[in-house]
């Protein structure tokens, strides 16, 4: 490989190198400095005059001096099934204190997303045995259904939850979980692996983690390090596998820079027009392929800034994404754990989840009708700080007490794992605290068949 020393700017994470031989976009490279020491890089821009390349660590010790050198190769995931158990830092590299990996194979992390024509239809029901996504907002498996967060919020705890409780009821397949963590702190890091440890998720998981002192620029290949093994992990050994990638909205952070420094005309509030393009290139790559046995669910998880839904980051994710939930400052601020609000949430593709055969049969209709009784009840709340409760009839006071017992009941359940039964049980039993000609939504036969005071078992 021939070594160039005609570094002509340094800016940020990127170097501007001149008088190449033609380079191909994405190439590896590798950088030596004056002390011998070396750091890798990826093209990000080619031309006939200039190559410019980003650094995937601190550009501290860099000079004009240091030699750089083109490897002709794309970046590329070393990918074996030995990898389930290990924890790996957010350029790939063990960081659990055991061996290298030994690869089967090593995959190009560009990927591509799936031909439409291949897909194969999301069907099947995934139970991560939190009832605010089970009941009302159901997981479908090859899904992206993110989680719509804010600062201060649990988030992580809430993908903690999921990665460790998350199953496809009454399957034998294997099923496993690659979590990737973006620009999190240490002490967020501790926690997830302690977590993964100590609840034994980590068997059946590969964790990739980007610390917030990590250099930005590695942010741009964690997540694609990620799903270039969970493709593996599907595709090519048929299992079913659940990628939780946490914080979208540092990586985009991270895009933004890399964007400042190559001078870039800024789109909305100064990140890149092509993020939307970025971002599709990751949620894309979930999904199912037909005739083949394994399936890709991604629930990508970002904090809005200020708590505004309709900033850039989750304004793009919501038009790729089939869905999303969102967490509530409110339902936090009062103690409901997990705080997920179900009325701005909603899963596009649940129903092709729920159901017989799937979960039961009466799913869609407790569904809508604990979402429109909940809603209504929201209502009155407005309604009852301006007149009061007393001017509100007995039946309002019924949606009243519902809405207050949802909230505490069936959104509010700490870390307890539910089967998609015990779900619908709680909903169930919240709503026979309603008039049941109330129950509008709900067929009479099965109301005769599941209702608690009104049904065959209550007979």
């Amino acid at each position: 490989m021939k070594e160039y020393r005609t570094i002509s700017k340094i800016a940020g994470p990127l170097l501007f190198v001149q008088k190449t031989e033609p380079i191909g976009y994405g190439e590896l490279v590798n950088i030596t400095l004056s002390d011998g020491s070396t750091k890798r890089g990826q093209v990000l821009d080619t031309s006939d005059e200039l190559v410019v390349v980003q650094v995937f660590e601190s550009t501290a010790g860099l000079g004009r001096d240091s030699g750089v050198r083109f490897t002709g190769e794309a970046i590329k995931m070393p990918v074996g099934k030995e990898m389930l158990g290990r924890i790996l830092s957010g350029g790939g590299k063990p960081i659990d204190g055991g061996p290298e990996i030994v690869p089967e194979k090593r995959i190009d992390i560009t990927g591509a997303a799936i031909n439409p024509f291949a897909r194969g239809m999301p069907a099947d029901f995934i139970q991560t045995g939190i009832s605010t996504i089970d009941g009302t907002n159901t997981l479908v498996r090859g899904q992206k259904l993110p989680i719509f967060s804010a600062a201060g919020l649990p988030h992580n705890n809430v993908a903690l939850q999921i990665a460790r409780q998350a199953k496809v009821p009454g399957s034998v397949e294997e099923f496993a979980v690659v979590f990737a963590g973006m620009g999190i702190t240490k002490e967020e890091a501790n926690a997830f692996m302690q977590d993964f440890e100590r609840t034994g998720a980590l068997e059946r998981a590969v964790v990739f983690l980007n610390l917030a002192d990590d250099p930005a620029v590695e942010r741009i290949i964690t997540p694609r390090l990620a799903l270039t093994t969970a493709e593996y992990l599907a595709f090519e050994l048929g299992m079913h596998v659940l990628v939780i990638l946490t914080d979208m909205t540092n990586y985009c952070e991270a895009l933004r820079e890399i964007s400042t420094a190559r001078e870039e005309v800024p789109g909305r509030r100064g990140y890149p027009g092509y993020m939307y393009t970025d971002l599709s290139s990751l949620y894309e790559r979930a999904g199912r392929i037909k005739g083949r046995n394994g399936s890709i669910t991604q629930i990508p998880i970002l904090t809005m800034p200020d708590d505004d839904i309709t900033h850039p980051v989750p304004d793009l994710t919501g038009y790729i994404t089939e869905g999303q939930i969102v967490l509530s400052r409110d339902l936090f601020r009062r103690g409901i754990d997990p705080p997920i609000d179900v009325l701005p949430s909603l899963s596009r593709l649940m129903s092709l989840g729920i159901g017989p055969g799937k979960t039961r049969e009466d799913h869609r209709n407790v569904s809508d009708q604990v979402y429109a009784s909940y809603a209504y009840g929201r209502d009155l709340r407005r309604l009852v700080a301006i007149v009061g409760e007393e001017a509100l009839t007995e039946l309002d006071r019924a949606y009243l007490a519902f809405a207050e017992k949802f909230e505490g009941r069936f959104i509010s359940q700490r870390n307890e794992d539910r089967s998609i039964e015990e779900t619908l049980g709680v909903g169930w039993e919240l709503l026979a605290g309603l008039p049941v000609d109330e129950l509008k939504r709900i067929s009479p036969e099965l109301i005769e068949r599941y209702h608690p005071t009104h049904g065959k078992e209550a007979k």
